[in-house]
């Protein structure tokens, strides 16, 4: 499919979340010191280029098109750098047109990570806040953005209403496959979310780069914290268990701190450094592969 090989619509992969903003302005955050509210203005209320991302999103993210992409990236043999490395990688994907700051993404996740430490959490939510983002790196690996950021789904079964654009579904071929279009499609009722095919970005990629060092809740924060649909609507509650959602009390938990944490001063990086050398050292390997 020729569209398939277009890197996207927005401006930067941060304007994914301005929307996300827009649409959910939680008025009881728990990161304090400013009103979301004061967050992301807009001179209109929807922009163009955040519709034409999911109309792309929402037409090739297939189930096939999951399983290609797990199988691509989840052999993680494309490259292997040093841990700090990998956050100087990461950091090349630099916002320029942030309406609320012009810190780049390693600072963001400092930000993020901060508030999360500030607040009292244990340290392994702290490295949370610190590596949320790091399967953007998917971009410089030449993905699309449609196939990077953007609000996350179940693929191989319905897709919900719920699921902010839903009529852009209308061209997704699983829409019209018997296999796939039901309420469980390929899933059984309450079956897990362990057992569920997410739609493919940074979310799953980063998830699976943790699996094995830190807790469960840190787990379901990394892989669900885009599923907006679920967390925020309930949509998905026939294909989860009990343990989802006792796990996903921590994905409410962790996502203000990711979506308004962000303010114009900058961490002290080297104030800071030697507990982030410590507490990476802690949970993580010394180098990371992709």
């Amino acid at each position: 499919m020729k569209n398939q090989i277009e890197s996207g619509p927005l401006k930067n992969l941060d304007e994914w979340e301005e929307d996300v903003l827009r649409r959910y302005p939680d008025p009881e955050t728990i990161v304090k010191g400013k009103s979301t509210e004061a967050y992301r203005n807009y001179d209109k209320p929807e922009r163009d280029t955040v519709r034409e991302f999911y109309r792309l999103n929402h037409t090739y993210q297939t189930y096939d098109f999951v399983k290609k992409k797990r199988d691509e990236f989840l052999a993680f043999n494309k490259k292997e750098m040093p841990i700090w490395e990998a956050f100087d990688f990461l950091n090349q994907l630099v916002d320029d047109s942030d309406p609320d700051t012009d810190l780049d993404q390693w600072q963001h996740l400092l930000q993020t990570s901060e508030a999360i430490r500030r607040d009292g959490h244990p340290d392994w939510m702290v490295l949370v806040g610190l590596m949320h983002d790091m399967g953007k790196v998917l971009c410089l690996f030449g993905e699309p953005q449609w196939a990077v950021v953007g609000d996350t789904f179940p693929v191989g079964c319905a897709h919900s209403d719920k699921i902010v654009y839903p009529e852009f579904f209308s061209k997704n071929p699983d829409s019209t496959n018997p296999e796939y279009n039901t309420k469980y499609g390929v899933y059984s009722p309450n079956c897990g979310l362990r057992n569920v095919t997410m739609s493919w970005g940074h979310d799953e990629y980063v998830y699976h780069m943790a699996k094995g060092h830190i807790p469960d809740e840190g787990l379901y924060m990394l892989r669900y914290h885009s599923f907006y649909a679920q967390h925020r609507e309930g949509a998905y509650d026939h294909l989860m268990d009990d343990y989802d959602h006792k796990m996903f009390e921590a994905v409410k938990l962790f996502n203000p701190y990711d979506l308004y944490s962000k303010n114009p001063y900058p961490p002290d990086w080297k104030v800071l450094r030697p507990y982030y050398e410590d507490l990476v050292a802690k949970y993580l390997p010394s180098t990371l592969k992709f």
